[in-house]
């Protein structure tokens, strides 16, 4: 049952007044086991945090998977440099010359903007080296993990027409408010209408104007991949042909073990330009989508990066004085 609810809450989190009680008709449980069994996973850290997720581009900001080559005896200090940024959502090392990458975003009023903070931070934590891998098509970001190993190997991607939504100073103000991690009580969006004034209706309204809007991707939980028995999670990187990228790309993220699949682009020092992530409770079955993913596309090379360690996965919050605090605070970089 527990595996049942925790698939749910990744892929359709009810946008109701009372959403676990929605779970628990479906599961036909009552509210009070499915509030225990979520609260449960909380504490033992299997989920991460249950709150919304968020398009960084629309709302402004610019953001970019970038690698670093750090020396082996400077990582650790290089670690606590990166981890400071308020745009550092995601740091690893994994096992490659260019041994930490991170995920960057600036603010919408960043005076240094994307580059720049990239080239401050290097020097910061004494890189030998550096790349920028902005996404130039993203093929698929979502991730669910298989808790049941029920679900199907293939999925179709969904290709969606967004609408247009202007976002003003109230749209904000519920952004940072969605941004926090829920309570698993009845009612875990109480705290929002009342602290806005507004109905449930909407509350609602809004965050489905934000979901139409692609503003927001969904409303979910994530899992922590490892307690969750995930343990074999691969950024594989392919080197594939630009003129055929659109078809191989949807082809590779068409694989439901794949959570994460863009276009990227080529340099000098790195040939690789289409990045799937890949999760697997074994190496074995990590191996295997890399397999079946092979199989299916034309690719020139590919490079399986493992995860060694975690140093940082958190959700940004978005709009926070925190970003031109650290610009701030490290303007001397330019120099």
């Amino acid at each position: 049952m527990k595996d049942e609810i925790l698939l749910k809450i990744q892929k359709s989190f009810p946008l109701v007044a009372k959403p676990f009680e929605v779970l628990a008709n479906e599961l036909n449980i009552t509210e009070n086991e499915v509030i225990q069994i979520l609260q449960d996973a909380k504490t033992n850290n299997i989920i991460r945090q249950t709150s919304a997720i968020f398009d960084t581009k629309k709302l402004g900001y610019q953001s970019s998977l970038v690698a670093f080559e750090i020396d082996n005896d400077k990582i650790d200090d290089a670690v606590k440099i990166l981890n400071s940024h308020p745009g550092i959502s995601h740091n690893y090392e994994r096992n490659h010359s260019f041994n930490i990458w991170f995920t960057m975003a600036v603010a919408p009023d960043s005076s240094l903007g994307l580059e720049q903070t990239i080239k401050i931070l290097s020097k910061l934590t004494k890189a030998n080296d550096y790349i920028i891998l902005p996404t130039l098509k993203l093929f698929k970001i979502s991730v669910k993990l298989d808790t049941t190993n029920k679900e199907e190997k293939k999925e179709k991607i969904k290709k969606r027409d967004f609408k247009e939504l202007e976002l003003t100073p109230y749209h904000y103000e519920i952004i940072k408010l969605l941004q926090e991690d829920i309570e698993f009580i009845s009612e875990p969006f109480k705290f929002i209408i009342d602290k806005l004034n507004i109905t449930y209706d909407e509350l609602f309204c809004i965050m489905n104007d934000f979901i139409e809007s692609g503003v927001m991707r969904r409303f979910a939980s994530i899992l922590n991949h490892r307690h969750a028995g995930f343990n074999a999670n691969a950024m594989v990187v392919w080197e594939i042909d630009e003129n055929n990228a659109i078809e191989i790309g949807e082809e590779a993220a068409s694989f439901s073990a794949v959570s994460h699949c863009y276009l990227r682009p080529k340099y000098k020092n790195w040939k690789y330009n289409l990045f799937t992530m890949i999760h697997g409770k074994t190496n074995t079955d990590t191996q295997n989508t890399i397999d079946s993913i092979s199989k299916s596309i034309n690719y020139k090379s590919n490079m399986a990066l493992y995860s060694s360690r975690e140093f940082k996965k958190t959700r940004i919050s978005y709009f926070s004085n925190e970003f031109s605090k650290w610009e701030e605070k490290n303007q001397k970089g330019i120099a």
